[in-house]
């Protein structure tokens, strides 16, 4: 049996490094933590797009560790607020909020509106970085997920992390937040999910390229 490969998570989120362990489970990897990588830059997530602060982060996190890392970026996007807060999710109530301080904000923002449409997006980075002995100049994968669904009137729930308390996904089971539901039915249905699943058939081209 080939060895598996090494693959960085770019990111400190540990509710984000769970559930991307459990998403990856089944690829022929070894998943590796910044945390086994001591003086790893904290990358600033200052680009207009999703897709430029994943790649951002995943390309400045593989060429400091030399392994291949992959990394994401998620929106909450509000049908009624025009697609806001977008790239500014995790940082709506202000640079130092915490998760409860952004949903707060989202409900107050929201109330009495009857429009409550949302979704969440992620873009997932794959970078592999510069291998001057094979002449390999590195290159960077992008996909994204979506998940439709509504911001519920109050927070329900105690799993997840960020506005999982809010969220219900059109396709809850008892229209449940993801914070209701079990890690296994919020990954059967998350935008994570299915951002990962558009990188698999990705992943695994390179795996079997890498191992000729």
């Amino acid at each position: 049996m080939n060895d598996p490969f090494d693959l960085l998570l770019a990111t400190r989120n540990d509710g984000k490094v769970a559930e991307l362990r459990a998403l990856l489970s089944e690829l022929p990897v070894r998943l590796r933590t910044l945390d086994e990588f001591p003086g790893a830059p904290a990358v600033v997530e200052d680009r207009d797009t999703l897709d430029g602060n994943a790649r951002k982060k995943a390309e400045t996190l593989a060429a400091f560790a030399s392994v291949p890392a992959l990394a994401d970026d998620t929106g909450l996007e509000v049908d009624a607020l025009d697609g806001r807060p977008g790239v500014h999710t995790a940082r709506f109530a202000g640079a130092d909020a915490t998760a409860a301080d952004n949903r707060r904000k989202l409900l107050r923002t929201l109330d009495g509106r009857a429009d409550r449409g949302a979704q969440f997006r992620t873009v997932v980075a794959l970078a592999a970085p510069a291998d001057a002995s094979r002449d390999d100049p590195g290159d960077t994968h992008c996909v994204e997920g979506v998940c439709r669904g509504r911001i519920a009137r109050s927070e329900r729930g105690d799993g997840g992390f960020g506005y999982d308390e809010l969220f219900v996904p059109n396709d809850a089971p008892a229209d449940q937040t993801f914070a209701e539901m079990s890690a296994e039915a919020k990954n059967a249905v998350s935008h994570r999910r299915r951002a990962l699943d558009a990188m698999h058939t990705h992943l695994e081209a390179r795996f079997a390229e890498e191992r000729q």
